[in-house]
C-alpha cells in the first residue's frame, strides 16, 4: 500500500466521526493559538517598553545616591543624600564627553488654581534637561539662565495638569498656581508624552528652575538625580568613567573606598526590561504550550480508541496481505493529519485573536515568524509522537485475534 492510499485511507477513517475528531483536535487547536497570543503579547510589550525608555532621552545616563547602610542594614535605593549642585560643576569642568547635564529635585505638592486644586509632583531641573529629554512645548517658552539665577516662580506644565486646573480649554499661559503656598506662574505648556513603559502618567507634571524648588518648596542643599546626555552613542561609556572620576573627587572618596552614587545608562535600563519581558514572555509560552501536551495526550487516548474500534479492521487487512507497516503507518499518518489540521488552523485563530487583542485591548501585538514555526514543529512531533504508540499496538496484533474481536 503506497502513502497516497494510506493518506486516503487516513481522511476517511477521521471524516466517520467528524464531532469526535474536532474534539480531538480542539486541544491543538487552542494549544498553538495560545503560544503565538503570548509570544505577540510578550514581544509586542517588550517593544512597546523599550520604545518608552528610549524616548528617556538621547544617550542618557542617570546618577543618583546609593542606598544607606545602616549597621549592616542596607536602606532604599537613593535614600543616601550624597548629591550636590557643585558635583555637576565638576562634571561640567572636567568632562569632555558629556553634551548636556541638568540636576533633578522632585517633590509631590498640591496644585490649586482658582476652585480647582489637585495633587501633582514638581520637578526641579536646568534648561539642558528639556534637550536632555527631548521634550518639547506646545505653547509658551522655557525658562532661562536668568530664572535659575533668580530662583524665579515660573513653571511649565504638563497636559494632564492643564486639564486637571484649567477648565472649559482656558489658556493657562500668564496665569498663577498655587504650588502649596507658593505662586507660580505658568510660562509654557509641555508637548503631551502619555504612560511610561511602567504606567506612570508623564504628563502628570510641573517643570521649573531648579534653584526654585531647591530654594522655596524642598528647602535642603541636596539633589535627587543628576541626568547626562553622553555627546553621542560611542561615548557614553567614557562619559560615564568621566562623571565617575569627577564624583569620587568631588566627595573625596579614597582609593578602594565604595562610591557614595550609582551611575545608570540607557541601554542598561533596555537590558533590563528586556530580561523582564523574556522570561515574562518564555512563562506565559510555556503555560501555553501545556495546552499542545494536554492536546497531544487527547490525541494518544483517541487513536487507542480507534484502535480498539478498528481491531476485526485491522485483522481483515492483516489476513489479505498488509504488513504491520502498512497498519502501523495508517494509524501515524492519521495522527499527523489530526495534528497538522489541527497546527494550521490553531496557527490561523492565533493570527486573527492576536489581531483582535491588539484592536480591542489597546495592547501592542508582534506575530514573528518564530513562535509560528515553533509551534507548528511542536504540534507536528506531538502528532507523530503520541501517535506512534498507538500505530505500534495496531500493528503488533495478532490476525487471528484480531478477526474474532467482537
Amino acid at each position: 500500500m503506497n502513502f497516497f492510499n494510506l493518506f486516503i485511507s487516513s481522511l476517511k477513517a477521521l471524516r466517520k466521526n467528524k464531532f469526535r475528531t474536532f474534539l480531538t483536535m480542539l486541544g491543538i487547536i487552542i494549544g498553538v493559538a495560545a503560544v503565538i497570543i503570548m509570544q505577540s503579547i510578550g514581544k509586542g510589550t517588550e517593544a512597546d517598553i523599550n520604545s518608552r525608555i528610549a524616548n528617556l532621552g538621547t544617550n542618557l545616563i542617570m546618577i543618583s545616591p546609593s542606598a544607606t547602610n545602616t549597621q549592616g542594614v542596607k536602606g532604599d535605593a537613593g535614600s543616601q543624600q550624597s548629591l550636590k549642585i557643585e558635583d555637576i560643576d565638576m562634571i561640567k569642568r572636567y568632562s569632555t564627553m558629556v553634551k548636556y547635564i541638568s540636576p533633578v529635585i522632585r517633590s509631590s505638592v498640591q496644585l490649586k488654581y482658582a476652585s480647582n486644586n489637585c495633587k501633582s509632583s514638581i520637578m526641579g531641573v536646568s534648561q539642558d534637561y528639556l534637550l536632555i529629554r527631548d521634550i518639547k512645548l506646545v505653547s509658551g517658552a522655557p525658562f532661562n539662565t536668568d530664572d535659575i539665577k533668580k530662583s524665579a516662580k515660573v513653571c511649565l506644565i504638563g497636559k494632564t495638569v492643564k486639564e486637571n486646573l484649567f477648565k472649559n480649554d482656558e489658556n493657562p499661559l500668564g496665569q498663577i498656581i498655587r504650588v502649596g503656598s507658593i505662586p507660580f506662574t505658568v510660562i509654557g505648556v509641555l508637548k503631551d508624552k502619555g504612560q511610561s513603559g511602567f504606567g506612570q502618567d508623564q504628563d502628570d507634571i510641573i517643570i521649573a528652575p531648579y534653584t526654585s524648588v531647591q530654594n522655596r518648596i524642598v528647602g535642603s542643599e541636596y539633589i535627587q538625580q543628576i541626568y547626562i546626555s553622553a555627546i553621542n552613542d560611542t561615548y557614553v561609556k567614557k562619559a560615564v568613567d568621566e562623571a565617575t572620576y569627577c564624583l569620587r573627587i568631588s566627595h573625596k572618596l579614597l582609593p578602594g573606598e565604595e562610591n557614595d552614587f550609582t551611575i545608570n545608562t540607557q541601554s542598561e535600563i533596555m537590558e533590563t526590561a528586556k530580561s523582564i519581558t523574556g522570561a515574562i514572555t518564555l512563562l506565559l509560552a510555556s503555560i501555553a504550550a501545556i495546552s499542545l501536551l494536554v492536546g497531544g495526550i487527547g490525541i494518544m487516548n483517541i487513536m487507542f480508541v480507534s484502535v480498539t474500534e478498528r481491531t476485526k479492521e485491522i485483522g481483515i487487512r492483516l489476513a489479505i496481505g498488509a504488513t504491520s507497516f502498512d497498519v502501523m503507518m495508517q494509524f501515524l499518518i492519521e495522527a499527523v493529519v489530526l495534528t497538522i489540521t489541527a497546527g494550521i488552523i490553531g496557527i490561523i485563530s492565533g493570527i486573527l485573536l492576536s489581531n483582535l487583542i491588539a484592536a480591542v485591548a489597546d495592547l501592542s501585538t508582534i506575530i514573528t515568524s518564530y513562535a509560528i514555526i515553533l509551534s507548528f514543529a511542536v504540534c507536528s512531533v506531538i502528532g507523530i509522537f503520541f501517535g506512534w504508540y498507538p500505530a505500534r499496538k495496531a500493528s503488533k496484533l495478532n490476525p487471528i485475534e484480531a478477526l474474532r474481536y467482537e
